[in-house]
């Protein structure tokens, strides 16, 4: 029986759209001009740096690291120094006021509620900790940092890889078998299941491409809210799954 949560962000807590629609489109029109204006802070040239090297063009190349990092957005390639680059633009969109994120209904009714139960409640997506940290603190619900234990990005591991997962566990300090992943992606959920940990496929209308077939044939629960996941009776029993 999972005693605590990890959890991904698109698509599972909050919808998908507002990822590609607006952060997205918000970081690749920024892109150029923040790299520009801030090629030579150390952070940012790390960064810049690192990218030059994974997408093989000239460090000095600041046009060709650009591309790069305009083609990644594109395909929404999941690269670290990249994902801190968003990070660092969108911070400057939520600090002004330019966007907030949005978290659905039920999913902040069952944090909620997890939290009022003494639940560890902990987030794992492919976008940098300082991107999850900025999107929590800036809803239309206000602030939810204090909702979640903790955080995880791509510096664990690729989300489709088994072992990331076991690295996430260790970092808890729980056994794998303790926790359970909510995503709305089959691969990661596979990857937790096969790193022992209790899976939940979240299947939201518009954020989903699975057919009832799929659905069906599914090694993992299938839930199409977090209403579906009941928290037990009794505090520190588990977190089991209404969902048959």
């Amino acid at each position: 029986m999972p005693r605590a949560v990890l959890t991904d962000i698109e698509g599972t807590l909050g919808p998908v759209a507002f990822v590609r629609e607006v952060l997205f489109a918000y970081a690749a029109a920024a892109m150029p001009g923040f790299v520009r204006d801030h090629a030579g802070d150390p952070q940012v040239a790390a960064l810049l740096a690192e990218a030059a090297r994974l997408g093989g063009v000239p460090e000095s190349d600041l046009d060709q690291v650009t591309r790069c990092l305009l083609d990644w957005i594109a395909a929404d390639a999941k690269v670290p120094p990249l994902k801190a680059l968003q990070g660092l633009i969108w911070e400057d969109g939520y600090l002004g006021g330019h966007f907030r994120a949005p978290v659905y209904p039920d999913a902040l009714e069952r944090l909620r509620a997890w939290q009022g139960a003494g639940a560890a409640v902990y987030v794992y997506s492919s976008g940098s900790i300082r991107a999850q940290e900025l999107y929590f603190a800036h809803t239309v619900d206000g602030d939810l940092r204090p909702l979640f234990s903790g955080y995880f990005d791509t510096t664990s591991g690729p989300k489709q890889e088994r072992d990331s997962y076991r690295r996430i566990a260790a970092v808890i300090g729980t056994l794998p078998q303790d926790l359970i992943f909510l995503s709305d992606l089959t691969p990661e959920l596979d990857a937790a299941a096969a790193a022992g940990l209790h899976t939940a496929w979240l299947v939201r209308p518009g954020d989903t491409t699975a057919d009832e077939a799929q659905l069906r044939l599914s090694p993992h629960p299938v839930v199409r809210s977090f209403a579906e996941i009941a928290w037990p009776v009794e505090p520190g029993q588990g977190l089991p799954l209404d969902a048959s």
